[in-house]
């Protein structure tokens, strides 16, 4: 005969039963609860104007305006601030001429903060009574109404004019930028202008009118240490360009 259940037993087998139900309820009801958060979520961060971008901050701006990089970021006020691309955001920022580096974030909850690092000039181009700023990179990123003291200029007429997309231009003012950084400060302020014959004859003129004979931009460091013990010794022309074996003369 099949064993009879108690009364007992039956009101414990029918309590494990609704536990067991009430298991798989609970079960349903936090997932059902997780996936509304979840979604909620994701139309908060993606869809909602909660989370738009209502104000882009722009730090490190001095050759450009706040309103340039704006417009080169090119992001919509509205625009899901989870949405913005900020590698795409940092390369279009990164192309205008005066960005040296750039470094785009989002700060929670609506502002996408751009921090830029300008380029420094360390000379000033001249050509056609143009003045343009030439970074120690060679490149040539602002203009300038009238050159700064304080900058050597090179003269922008003497420089070769590359062919049609500009590359041997590029290399000249390449060449001229790794010059005059490499010079001592103090003898750096001593120069009036740099000449470019070609790329392998360069030279300083000094505002005293006397020359330095350079030569191509190779061993620059080298150059400039020799240059400024040479200097010591007044003379017309100074030759740094086998720097091992210098001469004056003059």
């Amino acid at each position: 005969m099949g064993a009879v259940l108690t009364a007992r037993e039956r009101a414990r087998f029918a309590r494990r039963r609704w536990r067991g139900r009430l298991g798989r309820w609970r079960l349903l009801l936090l997932a059902v609860v997780a996936t509304g958060v979840v979604g909620g979520l994701g139309w908060l961060f993606w869809f909602s104007d909660l989370l738009a971008v209502d104000r882009v901050s722009v730090q490190g701006a001095s050759v450009l305006t706040d309103a340039e990089v704006v417009r080169a970021a090119g992001v919509s006020p509205g625009t899901p601030l989870a949405t913005v691309d900020l590698d795409r955001t940092a390369a279009q920022v990164a192309e205008l001429a005066p960005v040296a580096d750039v470094d785009v974030t989002r700060d929670w909850p609506a502002t996408l903060r751009i921090e830029l690092t300008e380029r420094e000039p360390v000379a000033v181009v001249v050509a056609e009574s143009r003045y343009e700023a030439l970074d120690r990179e060679g490149v040539l990123f602002r203009g300038y109404a009238r050159p700064p003291a304080r900058l050597p200029l090179v003269r922008g007429g003497a420089l070769p004019a590359g062919d049609s997309d500009g590359a041997v231009r590029a290399d000249a003012l390449r060449e001229v930028a790794s010059v005059v950084v490499a010079l001592d400060p103090d003898v750096a302020a001593r120069v009036d202008h740099v000449e470019v014959a070609s790329l392998d004859a360069i030279e300083l003129v000094l505002r005293s009118g006397a020359r330095v004979r350079w030569g191509s931009a190779e061993e620059s460091a080298f150059k400039a240490r020799v240059l400024a013990g040479l200097m010591r010794v007044p003379a017309a022309v100074y030759d740094v360009s086998a720097p091992g074996f210098p001469t004056t003369s003059g």
